[in-house]
């Protein structure tokens, strides 16, 4: 049975999540600098996490963005095929609820028309919209703002198949030790496996909307996670980039099938604030 939704409610609910995801930690990030602070073993480093804890306790009570960066509004939507939209196109009811979003809730407009012009949009807009046709009739939206101190810290590696396992860690540990602090340690580790060169990036970025501490149902990329957090950890490059056990609070990976000749690896790699909200329509 066809479902209609009004292109106007999907504004309402962009413009909202992205004041929220800007203002408040997302829970399981919450759980997941909890547990850093515990297992940290650095005094310098657990000072470091106690006063981010701190900051983010402040942007939650005084309305004040958790970074100064609020990044460029990324959106996923899957767009259940029973759903009719209504009242116009699906980009732009994202586009205009980004566009009120950062007006309403006093975010930086860090987006610019021209990569090489640099002339600000000055609204953050367009946002970078990723669409997937899915069973149902559900409109399922994820907002994750991205800042670019990580994002710039982002790589893709093309390996030869023969590489193999150990050429993937190797892939994530470099991209991870070239970040360094630049990417605001501790942070989240996206992995985008398998697909073609555009495909693997996009599933590093969705990988880091995935749960923080939740794993893969493929029990060897499961332990690939468990195992490269662990070296990732042992970098010593630690909150803030000042030293410890915390250099990472996540390593999320995603695979997908690939060709025969290749073995597509990208690391999107986010900070500790990792910014992601998801809501049902």
């Amino acid at each position: 049975m066809i479902r209609a939704v009004d292109v106007k409610e999907i504004t309402e609910n962009i413009k909202e999540m992205c004041i929220e995801a800007n203002h408040f930690l997302a829970p399981d990030m919450g759980r997941a600098l909890e547990r850093a602070a515990v297992s940290e073993k650095s005094p310098l480093g657990r000072q470091i996490l106690s006063q981010l804890k701190e900051n983010l306790k402040i942007a939650a009570e005084d309305m004040i963005p958790i970074c100064q960066d609020t990044g460029m509004a990324v959106v996923f939507a899957e767009v259940g095929q029973d759903v009719h939209l209504e009242g116009g196109s699906l980009e732009d009811a994202v586009n205009e609820g980004v566009r009120r979003g950062y007006a309403e809730g006093f975010l930086r407009k860090s987006v610019v028309r021209d990569p090489l012009l640099r002339d600000n949009t000055k609204d953050n807009t367009p946002a970078v919209i990723h669409t997937k046709i899915v069973p149902g009739a559900r409109l399922k939206l994820t907002v994750a703002p991205k800042g670019f101190g990580s994002e710039n810290m982002s790589r893709i590696f093309m390996l030869k198949p023969a590489e193999g396992i150990e050429g993937v860690k190797n892939a994530v540990l470099t991209a991870v030790g070239d970040a360094g602090p630049n990417a605001c340690p501790p942070m989240v580790v996206g992995v985008g496996i398998g697909g073609t060169f555009e495909k693997c990036a996009l599933l590093a970025k969705e990988a880091l909307t995935r749960e923080a501490g939740s794993h893969s149902p493929l029990p060897h990329i499961k332990a690939l996670e468990e195992e490269l957090l662990d070296q990732i950890n042992g970098l010593g490059i630690g909150p803030g980039g000042l030293g410890g056990t915390a250099t990472a609070l996540a390593v999320n990976i995603n695979t997908y099938p690939t060709h025969i000749a290749g073995l597509p690896v990208a690391v999107n790699i986010c900070c500790h604030v990792n910014r992601h909200i998801t809501r049902v329509i």
